[in-house]
């Protein structure tokens, strides 16, 4: 008597999703010479730490058309959203009109400098990939990222790189050990335009990467202690110049022993790395009750943006 041969059924696709977006620090931060297309080339060393964002997406495929909703009130559901924009393009360069009901939660702060909207897109082409079973590569999704901002690659190769040109060039980097991150939000936003146009006009001329940066960049492996040795953001000059109370910070946080303080991207963020989550706590507790602050304590990522399969648990 001959057994039945038993066939399994694949795997249905979930319909929902929920992919959750970490901000970034920049631990080295060089604005080098302008492009032809007006924008300045960037030499960066990206990391994510575990503040995140929620991007819950799931098909609706009896309802045409994308319906985000998003728990903040300062930040637009429309179509100028990256989180829009970010679905609008995957859909598009995949060919497909199936219904999308986005939901994002915030809690990483608006015009930080520490990439929340990019972040939120990258998620977004993530949460789609999987869902739509469309199969693309980090370079594939990446290519779709690009059009969207400079840092939106960046989270594609998540959780530490090399980004340089106008953000498109990124490469992997392990970075050795984890770190615990105070992340010091003032309270008031930095524009990123304002701040390219006060660095351009507080310098004569563009300084080429340093010796260590450039050993930097040969580099698989890096470790903080040569993060920290090499750690700089050109930003930091003008920026200070007009806020006082960021250079303020990063002198406090440099005084409760940070690794490295530095202010991340354009600003108005300003970090401090710590060996351990004790060490943050007590640097936390010299900020606590400052009125308008914003204090995160939180671990450096270890590994790529996390995804969540099926509806919240």
């Amino acid at each position: 008597m001959r057994s039945k041969k038993i066939v399994s059924n694949p795997p249905l696709s979930p319909l929902e999703i929920t992919v959750f977006a970490p901000a970034k620090i920049n631990s080295i931060l060089r604005i080098l010479d302008r492009r032809p297309d007006g924008f300045h080339n960037l030499w960066s060393i990206m990391q994510t730490v575990a503040l995140t964002d929620e991007v819950r997406i799931r098909l609706c495929p009896e309802r045409p058309g994308i319906h985000l909703s998003c728990d903040t009130v300062q930040l637009a559901a429309d179509q100028s959203n990256l989180v829009y924009r970010a679905a609008s393009a995957v859909l598009a360069r995949a060919q497909q009109s199936i219904g999308l009901d986005i939901a994002l939660r915030k809690r990483i702060p608006m015009g930080a400098g520490l990439g929340g909207g990019s972040s939120d897109a990258a998620a977004t082409i993530i949460g789609l990939n999987r869902l739509l079973r469309l199969g693309w590569s980090s370079l594939e999704m990446a290519d779709v990222g690009q059009a969207l901002g400079s840092d939106v690659s960046f989270f594609l190769f998540a959780p530490s790189a090399f980004v340089a040109g106008r953000g498109e060039t990124v490469r992997s980097v392990v970075v050795e050990g984890g770190r615990w991150v105070l992340l010091v939000n003032p309270g008031f936003e930095v524009n990123t335009k304002w701040a390219y146009q006060e660095l351009a006009a507080a310098r004569t001329g563009v300084t080429s990467l340093s010796q260590i940066h450039r050993e930097l960049d040969r580099q698989a492996l890096v470790s903080w202690p040569q993060l920290a040795s090499a750690a700089v953001n050109d930003f930091e000059a003008p920026v200070f110049a007009a806020h006082g109370k960021l250079r303020e910070i990063k002198q406090r946080l440099q005084a409760q022993g940070a690794e490295i303080a530095l202010l991340s991207g354009s600003g108005a963020t300003v970090f401090g790395v710590f060996a351990d989550e004790t060490a943050a706590r007590l640097a936390h507790a010299t900020f606590a009750g400052e009125q308008g602050m914003a204090l995160f304590v939180v671990p450096t990522c270890s590994g790529p943006l996390l995804v969540q399969e099926g509806p919240p648990r």
